[in-house]
């Protein structure tokens, strides 16, 4: 396990410490995932020990300051990290997305109490956590969720269902936002979050059979007259449960984008060995201008790309506001991810279009980077308020 004590606290990450962590998650990467992360994915099976690896390297607690047990990562330094998980496989990402976006919910907004209690046993990965927001009827918009948490005495009963909740079957706690004012005008004002473990009136639905994003699964949870003690409100304070899980999707956003940077270099890393190692014509592909035409693009927007994330990560290490800036980021990180794999399979051929080869994966893998933590469409209409009011005249 990479030490804890040896670790700087958030947003000061040394380039000493940066350094380990990068080379031993890239020893990871390269000898215990790549050779087997196709057999995985290919199965939809959950690479138990894979994620073992990871919990023994530290990484539950990766951003979860040392003073509770973790390693305190700045942002920067995680979004490196995520990159290369990513460049051998993208699930393995998505473990620890949901994981430590709830750890920033309690680490940032919780009570000293729920500090104390859940810091520590997320950071060792005694405790998992898996992220309740999305609802069928309630993608991008947040407000309309339906779930609500009435107060009993001193509890709440929760009642309701979520839709594509990552790790649902293998955490152990929910960041769970529900209502307990359903109505409050405005709606934000009603809604509250709460840190749910698993019990009695919690269920894990079916396992969602995915184009991509394989091995890692994605599960429907439901409520029905499930009690919370009311310590549980993260806070100690409801209607706050919007702003708070929005704060967390910035931390989100620089994962996807990270994520997103990781699968595109993967793929262009195999096409680029590829196009040196294939022949027509009497010579390397690479030699020919139109493959070296995509592969300059190719690692032009990838370089764009891990720049914006940087920038994003940077300014959440500051404690500055970059709802504008993981938005651009995830934007157009994931876009250039799309077309980079896309490019990376014509680079290939037919040899990129079968299962033998990794190309097809990155190809499927994809698109969750444009959907996931807000679809890009909306990510443009929130870059574009904010870009409004950031020049308003």
């Amino acid at each position: 396990m990479l030490n804890p004590p040896m670790a700087a606290p958030a947003g000061a990450t040394s380039p000493e410490i940066r350094a380990q962590i990068l080379d031993t998650v890239r020893r990871f990467v390269d000898r215990e995932v790549i050779p087997v992360a196709s057999k995985y994915e290919h199965a939809d099976e959950y690479p138990a020990p894979l994620v073992d690896k990871m919990r023994e390297l530290g990484l539950f607690g990766a951003t979860i300051p040392a003073e509770y047990g973790g390693l305190g990562l700045d942002y920067s330094t995680y979004a490196m990290v995520v990159e290369e998980l990513c460049r051998g496989w993208m699930s393995l990402s998505g473990v620890l997305n949901t994981h430590l976006m709830f750890a920033f919910h309690v680490g940032t907004h919780g009570t000293e109490e729920q500090k104390r209690y859940w810091l520590p046993r997320l950071a060792t990965g005694e405790e998992r956590a898996g992220f309740c927001l999305t609802e069928a009827h309630a993608g991008s918009d947040t407000q309309n969720i339906r779930t609500v948490a009435r107060r009993d005495g001193d509890h709440y009963v929760v009642n309701g269902s979520k839709m594509f909740i990552t790790n649902a079957q293998t955490c152990t706690v929910f960041s769970l936002v529900a209502k307990t004012d359903p109505n409050a005008e405005p709606r934000h004002t009603g809604i509250s979050l709460f840190a749910a473990p698993k019990g009695p009136g919690l269920t894990v639905g079916r396992h969602l059979d995915k184009l991509g994003y394989r091995g890692i699964e994605t599960c429907e949870v439901t409520f029905e007259d499930y009690r919370l003690p009311a310590t549980a409100l993260v806070g100690g304070v409801e209607g706050r449960g919007l702003k708070i899980a929005l704060s967390g999707l910035e931390v989100g956003r620089i994962n996807i984008a990270a994520r997103a940077v990781g699968v595109a270099r993967a793929a262009f890393e195999d096409a680029i060995r590829y196009a040196q190692e294939r022949e027509t014509f009497g010579k390397p592909i690479s030699e020919h201008q139109a493959i070296q035409l995509k592969l300059a693009d190719m690692g032009t927007k990838i370089e764009a790309a891990r720049l914006l994330v940087r920038q994003a990560a940077a300014m959440k290490d500051r404690g500055e506001r970059c709802d504008i800036e993981a938005g651009m980021a995830k934007l157009f990180a994931s876009e250039t991810c799309q077309e980079v794999s896309l490019e990376a399979m014509r680079i290939l051929g037919g040899y990129g279009y079968i299962k033998e080869f990794r190309v097809e994966r990155y190809y499927r893998d994809a698109p969750l980077m444009i959907i996931g933590e807000g679809t890009n469409e909306i990510q443009r209409l929130v870059i574009a308020k904010g870009l409004l009011q950031r020049y308003k005249i």
